[in-house]
C-alpha cells in the first residue's frame, strides 16, 4: 500500500517530519515509520511516491548494518509489528524500525565529494564552500580533491536548512562534538563511495544525523546514504561540466525548477510520469547497491 500519512491509535504520535512519523513506545525506545511523502525545498509534495517508503527504510537498515563498526546507530533488534494492532500492521510493515531514544544534535552533518547543487553556486560566488576554500578553475560536477563537512543548521518543518561554517558549527554545538561529527561523517562517506562505486554509483554528496545517548555517547539516526539524503549518479554517465542524471529526488527538484513555483507552500502537483519515474529511480538504486532482487 502506499502510505501518504500514518494513523496508529496504539501508539501515541511524537511527530511528524516531511517523511517520518514517529511514535512513543516507552522512555528508551519509539517507533519510525518510513512515509512515501517526498518533500524539494523543505516543502512536502502533495502526492506520495509509491515504494519509497519501504526503499528508504530498508536501504538505511543495509547502510546502517554495513558501517556500524565506524559508528553505531540508533535501530534496536525489536520487531515493529509487536506494537501495533493488528489491524495496523499493513500500515507499518517493511517501512518500520523500532530506535533508541537520543537527544538529536541540531546539525546537519553534510559531505560533498562532487561540485554541484548549492556547492556549484557558492563556489562560483566566493571559491570556497561553507568558507573551506577550493582551487581554482573547478567545474560543475567536478569531483573535490578531497571529500569536504560542510554542516547546515536544522530547520523546522516549513523552514529552510542554512549552510554554515565549522566555526559556527563549533559555536552551536561544542568543539569537540564537531570535530568528531567531522570524523566520523568523512568516514562514512568514503567507505561508503568505495562500496557504491564498485556497484557503478557515484555518491556525490550526503547528509547524516546525530544524537547523543545519556552517557553522550554519539550514534547516527534518523536515515543514512538513501536517495532522499544523498545524490546518486550512474557512474556510466558521469561526466564534468554538466549536471549528471541521478538516482534520487534530484529528478523532481529538477521538474520543480522548471516550473514557476515560488518554492514556498502550498507546491505545484507532481504530474503523474514524474511520480512513476521517481518511484522507478528509488527501486533502481536500492536493487543496484543492496543487489537484492525484492523489497
Amino acid at each position: 500500500m502506499t502510505l501518504g500519512y500514518s494513523q496508529l491509535n496504539s501508539l501515541k504520535l511524537l511527530h511528524k517530519g516531511k517523511v517520518r512519523d514517529i511514535y512513543d513506545i516507552d522512555e528508551n525506545s519509539m517507533l519510525i515509520v518510513t512515509t512515501d511523502r517526498i518533500s524539494a525545498f523543505d516543502v512536502i509534495m502533495s502526492e506520495p511516491i509509491p515504494l519509497k517508503g519501504q526503499i528508504l527504510n530498508n536501504i538505511s537498515k543495509f547502510w546502517f548494518n554495513k558501517l556500524e563498526k565506524i559508528v553505531p546507530n540508533h535501530i534496536l533488534k525489536i520487531d515493529p509489528l509487536d506494537f501495533v494492532d493488528s489491524s495496523e500492521k499493513d500500515q507499518i510493515k517493511n517501512r518500520s524500525v523500532v530506535v533508541k531514544k537520543l537527544k538529536p544534535i541540531p546539525i546537519e552533518a553534510i559531505v560533498r565529494g562532487y561540485l554541484i547543487g548549492s556547492a556549484w553556486k557558492e563556489y562560483k560566488d566566493k571559491q570556497s564552500i561553507c568558507n573551506i576554500n577550493l582551487p581554482q578553475g573547478l567545474q560543475l560536477s567536478e569531483k573535490l580533491p578531497e571529500p569536504i563537512f560542510t554542516p547546515s543548521s536544522k530547520a523546522g518543518l516549513g523552514e529552510h536548512d542554512e549552510n554554515i561554517s565549522l566555526l559556527e558549527c563549533e559555536n552551536l554545538i561544542g568543539k569537540k562534538i564537531s570535530e568528531e561529527l567531522n570524523r566520523i561523517s568523512i568516514l562514512l562517506y568514503e567507505s561508503a563511495y568505495i562500496y557504491a562505486y564498485s556497484k557503478g554509483i557515484i555518491i556525490a554528496d550526503t547528509k547524516f544525523e546525530f544524537g547523543l545517548d545519556n552517557e553522550n555517547k554519539i550514534y547516527i539516526m534518523d536515515e543514512i546514504l538513501t536517495p532522499d539524503s544523498s545524490r546518486f549518479w550512474p557512474k556510466e554517465s558521469y561526466q564534468i561540466g554538466i549536471s549528471p542524471p541521478s538516482y534520487d529526488k534530484q529528478f523532481v527538484r529538477d521538474w520543480l525548477e522548471s516550473t514557476d513555483w515560488n518554492k514556498n507552500f502550498p507546491p505545484p502537483k507532481l504530474p503523474k510520469n514524474i511520480i512513476s519515474k521517481t518511484s522507478e529511480k528509488y527501486q533502481d538504486v536500492f536493487f543496484k547497491l543492496t543487489e537484492k532482487t525484492n523489497l
